[in-house]
């Protein structure tokens, strides 16, 4: 089957991609770039890295921009879906929606409406295996925005490794945290992945963060060999 991903770039819509791949064709990226920094649906943090990582897997991305009011952000949300219809012919959306029924909910109303099957490859996966999996199967994550209380400064940047999802897992039973952050308390950005070509080297950045919320701005990037 035919299929286009909505792809933030972090680690769900990137591992995603990558179950997505080893039973369909995926052939197109969808990425939504939000001027609402507090966007009900969507990922903001980096979102425009979406670009070059695009490149690396080889994938043709569509882009579109949207004010990130809610509820009114779906219509934008559909017409990139309905361009990925027309411009490559997909039959399905892939998400990488794992708790979020807000989010799930309203692909798949969109899907019902252009006829288009809704695919959900991480639907209620236990986060911590998920972070296990991602690790083991080389994934490069680093924490680039944090939004929940104990996180600060210090793990922006942070690439998620072992010891990292240790802490995490101390994190969740000692404030009901979830470890992989799908209740919003980290975002991430995936700088290589087994699907990958090249692997994305952070040239400039900047981290910006006032107790516990913050974020990791990178500002200039390139593809490097693996």
């Amino acid at each position: 089957m035919r299929l286009g991903i909505l792809f933030s770039g972090g680690k769900d819509s990137c591992y995603a991609l990558y179950k997505a791949q080893k039973t369909d064709k995926i052939t197109c990226l969808i990425s939504i770039l939000s001027k609402n920094k507090e966007s009900y649906m969507f990922h903001t943090p980096n979102i425009d890295l979406t670009r070059l990582q695009a490149e690396s897997i080889s994938i043709p991305l569509i882009q579109k921009i949207t004010e990130g009011k809610k509820e009114e952000e779906l219509h934008d949300l559909k017409e990139a879906i309905s361009e990925a219809k027309k411009t490559h012919n997909i039959e399905g959306i892939v998400t990488g929606a794992i708790e979020s029924v807000y989010q799930a909910k309203r692909v798949q109303n969109i899907c019902n409406e252009l006829d288009l099957w809704c695919f959900n490859p991480l639907w209620m996966k236990d986060q911590k295996e998920l972070l296990h999996e991602l690790v083991n199967h080389g994934f490069h994550i680093i924490i680039t925005g944090i939004f929940a209380y104990p996180l600060d400064e210090r793990w922006l940047g942070r690439k998620i490794d072992n010891n990292v999802i240790d802490e995490l897992a101390i994190l969740e039973k000692k404030y009901q945290m979830n470890p992989a952050g799908e209740g919003g308390e980290i975002e991430t950005t995936v700088l290589d992945a087994p699907f990958f070509k090249k692997k994305i080297k952070i040239i400039d950045s900047c981290a910006i963060a006032e107790e516990n919320s913050g974020t990791l701005t990178i500002k200039k990037a390139k593809l490097v060999s693996k």
